[in-house]
């Protein structure tokens, strides 16, 4: 009996998504691609994104999970200033889907954010150190 217990236990646990912050990005959601920006506040990474961010979403990795227990474990590598995270609906699923979001994550710091995922279509940034909106897409794998 405690062996099926620990079991449903363990099956309950929230899956581990790692993110990496550098300047203006996140490393896993451009396919490991550091792209060397610099910048000691928002507005440079708002200059970069603005000439950047839509060829680079073009080549971004899209996030496809199941619906779910979710933990959002988020780095900031070699920002010197605050970092954030926020994971939200597109379109009206940002009234309708869940979302998270913080600050606080210092240099060299580890945040979690923890969500439960349903179904849909979603963005997940940094809006502290502006990154282009990834996409992140949530389906039953039945579906």
């Amino acid at each position: 009996m405690l062996a099926v217990l620990a079991t449903a236990v363990q099956a309950a646990e929230p899956r581990v998504i790692e993110l990496t912050q550098t300047p203006c990005q996140f490393l896993e959601s451009e396919n490991g691609v550091d792209h060397g920006y610099s910048s000691s506040e928002k507005a440079d990474c708002e200059a970069i994104n603005s000439k950047t961010a839509a060829e680079r979403l073009a080549k971004a990795k899209v996030l496809e999970l199941d619906p779910g227990a979710y933990v959002f474990r988020v780095t900031n590598l070699n920002v010197s200033y605050d970092l954030g995270f926020w994971v939200r609906g597109q379109g009206l699923g940002r009234v309708t889907l869940p979302s998270v979001s913080g600050g606080g994550l210092s240099l060299g710091a580890t945040k979690d954010y923890p969500i439960e995922l349903k179904p849909g279509e979603y963005y997940y940034s940094c809006p502290l150190n502006p990154t282009p909106d990834y996409v992140l897409i949530v389906r039953d794998s039945a579906s």
